[in-house]
C-alpha cells in the first residue's frame, strides 16, 4: 500500500467507490469508528486507482463491482488519533453487478478489513445526510447534487 510517515504527516493514497442505489448512497465504517466515509481502500504501488475499488470491494465484501468513471480527486488533510494525515483520494462512480445482495438497500452489510469488522449501510440522498459524520466532510454536500464530471477537491479538517 501507498502510505508512509512523510515528516510531521501520515501520507496515503486512497482509491474509494460512490455507489448510488434506489436514492442512497452507500457508506461504511470500520468496528470502532464513530465517522461513516465511502468504501475504498489505500493504493498497491504499482497497480491503478481503479483496479483498487475493485480489488477492495472483493477482499472487503467479497463481491465483484464495476468501476466507472473518477469523479472527484480529493486532497484531504485530517487528524486522526493524534496523528496529521495527508491523503490524495481518488473518488470513482461504481456499481455491484445486477445480482448483488448489496444491492439490498435496506438491510445494513457486514464486511472485513483485515482482522476488523466493516459495517456497510446505504444512506438516503436527503438533508439527513447532512447531520451525518461523514469524511471527508464535503460529501455531506456534495453527494446531494448532480455528480459532476469531475471535481478536484482540497479538504482541511479543522
Amino acid at each position: 500500500m501507498i502510505a508512509t510517515q512523510l515528516g510531521t504527516h501520515f501520507f496515503q493514497v486512497r482509491a474509494a467507490a460512490i455507489f448510488i442505489s434506489q436514492g442512497a448512497v452507500l457508506l461504511h465504517r470500520l468496528e470502532g469508528d464513530d465517522f461513516w466515509s465511502l468504501p475504498g481502500g489505500r493504493v498497491e504501488p504499482g497497480e491503478d486507482a481503479a483496479t483498487t475499488v475493485v480489488r477492495e470491494m472483493r477482499e472487503e465484501l467479497g463481491q465483484e463491482v464495476v468501476c466507472g468513471p473518477l469523479t472527484y480527486v480529493v486532497e484531504n488533510f485530517f487528524t486522526a488519533r493524534g496523528q496529521p494525515h495527508h491523503e490524495i483520494g481518488f473518488y470513482f462512480q461504481a456499481s455491484f453487478l445486477e445480482d448483488s445482495p448489496m444491492l439490498d438497500t435496506a438491510r445494513t452489510h457486514a464486511g472485513v478489513e483485515g482482522a476488523r469488522a466493516l459495517e456497510f449501510k446505504w444512506f438516503p440522498l436527503d438533508a439527513s445526510l447532512a447531520n451525518l459524520d461523514v469524511r471527508p466532510s464535503f460529501l455531506r454536500t456534495s453527494l446531494l447534487q448532480p455528480l459532476p464530471h469531475f471535481r478536484h477537491v482540497v479538504q482541511r479538517e479543522g
